[in-house]
């Protein structure tokens, strides 16, 4: 894999993104962050990404918006916390992630093929809908979006599932859905105020 190695411009900072980052639950340290690259050496994934997590840390604290959430990085980290438990500025380098991955979602900045910001934002739909996942609709939904093909291949094992009754067809429900539906959206109106 070739890493990007590009120069930075001034212009190409997002000032409201570094404000925002820094404001965020886990990012209120990001400032102190000293590049000592712990957690990109501790983390098992960095071999793949294409910027590690101290470069994206570094892309973050200075409005790189483009950049940071263009990142194929932020979907890849598994919440192991290496990072985390190993810098010495107790930065929250996981929570940010997750913050970065909700931003993503949100302005619809990911890869429209990768599987895990489609799953997230399926998962949520189902939630808001129903009150809970059925996980059969949502493998189902997750790949029609991201790889039929491969979901055609898959046939065999989920009639194999479907018959020994291991994936259920019928969507599962709760009752008082509207309380719900009234729980995340006060949930979603305090994230955009605290985010102002």
């Amino acid at each position: 894999m070739e890493l990007k190695r590009t120069v930075k411009f001034e212009a190409d900072r997002d000032p409201e993104f570094a404000r925002w980052i820094s404001h965020t639950v886990g990012g209120e340290r990001i400032r102190h962050c000293l590049q000592c690259g712990l957690c990109s050496g501790k983390c098992p994934l960095s071999l793949y990404m294409d910027y590690t997590p101290r470069r994206l840390m570094h892309l973050s604290r200075e409005g790189f918006k483009e950049e940071v959430l263009g990142s194929s990085s932020i979907w890849l980290c598994t919440a192991c916390y290496a990072c985390m438990v190993n810098c010495p500025k107790s930065i929250n380098v996981t929570h940010l992630l997750y913050a970065l991955k909700q931003r993503a979602i949100e302005e619809r900045r990911y890869p429209r093929r990768f599987a895990i910001p489609v799953m997230a934002r399926q998962f949520s739909d189902m939630v808001r809908g129903s009150g809970r996942i059925t996980e059969s609709w949502l493998i189902l939904r997750v790949f029609l979006r991201t790889s039929i093909w491969r979901l055609l291949g898959m046939s065999g094992l989920g009639l194999k599932l479907l018959r020994t009754g291991r994936m259920p067809i019928k969507r599962e429900r709760i009752q008082r859905r509207a309380e719900m539906e009234k729980l995340l959206d006060s949930v979603a109106a305090t994230r955009k105020e605290l985010a102002i």
